[in-house]
């Protein structure tokens, strides 16, 4: 039986679907739109469970997933969707120890879902040329104690990684086929590259690049992502999806 611990984090959700993820300190309270939840009332409590506010609001208390963290990220730039995060980590063989390059880190959802994944043992290199986005990046991930997992890199990657031998790398830019010599020269033999990219224009130039800077089994996929409303007597597609939000591409370095 999972039992909250000061310090820990708690994901609370309402009957409404309304979400709150809140880090538990003593003596600290959450107000929310349906009243005060004490951490104090959590804390050395089972997750699992409901809790009420002040007010006799229902909330499941429970332990957050990397999906339930991805969504709670400040952000002020487009964060990849958990759907094509959980699919890349599959596709490029990442795990417990394995080191991972990424650029273009955002407001750090994919790093954080490599994190969680590489932890106790392996190490995520993450580069931002913007200073103000890799600073919301480190705060993000120090919030949730995953910093010691992370190298975080303000550096241009025209200059090249500093890393070698690495088992994937990942490429979150608008322009990825001008940096596939760094990429090659990053990767071990038979490394895994990955890359996501909004337009099929942007994806013919890369999947074009590739053979040409010494990548092969090259693949394009898309995902969709369509929910439904899990009530028995009406079970039905929700009114909206989560469509595309990318193009996802994989090659593997030859020597």
């Amino acid at each position: 039986m999972k039992v909250a611990r000061e310090n820990d984090l708690v994901f609370l959700m309402g009957k409404d679907r309304k979400s709150f993820i809140v880090r538990l300190e003593p003596g600290t309270e959450l107000h929310i739109h349906r009243g005060v939840v004490k951490h104090d009332d959590l804390i050395g409590q089972p997750l699992g469970r409901e809790v009420q506010s002040h007010l006799g609001y229902s909330l499941l208390a429970l332990e957050p997933s990397t999906h339930d963290l991805i969504l709670d990220l400040k952000r002020t730039t487009q964060i990849m969707y958990p759907k094509d995060i959980g699919y890349l980590l599959l596709k490029m063989n990442v795990g417990p120890g394995s080191r991972v390059v990424e650029a273009g880190a955002g407001s750090g959802g994919l790093t954080l879902a490599l994190a969680r994944t590489v932890m106790p043992t392996g190490l995520v290199y993450s580069y931002e040329v913007r200073p103000d986005v890799l600073n919301l990046a480190t705060k993000n991930l120090e919030r949730l104690g995953l910093l010691p997992f992370v190298e975080m890199k303000e550096r241009d990657i025209k200059e090249g990684f500093d890393e070698v031998d690495v088992d994937a790398l990942f490429l979150d830019l608008r322009n990825p086929w001008e940096y596939l010599a760094q990429a090659h020269a990053a990767l071990k033999s038979g490394g895994f590259f990955g890359a996501i990219l909004p337009t099929t224009n942007q994806v013919v130039r890369l999947i074009r690049a590739l053979p040409e800077h010494g990548f092969s089994a090259v693949e394009v996929e898309e995902l969709l992502l369509r929910r439904y409303k899990a009530v028995p007597a009406r079970l039905r597609p929700m009114d909206r999806m989560v469509a595309h939000t990318g193009y996802l591409i994989f090659a593997r370095k030859i020597e």
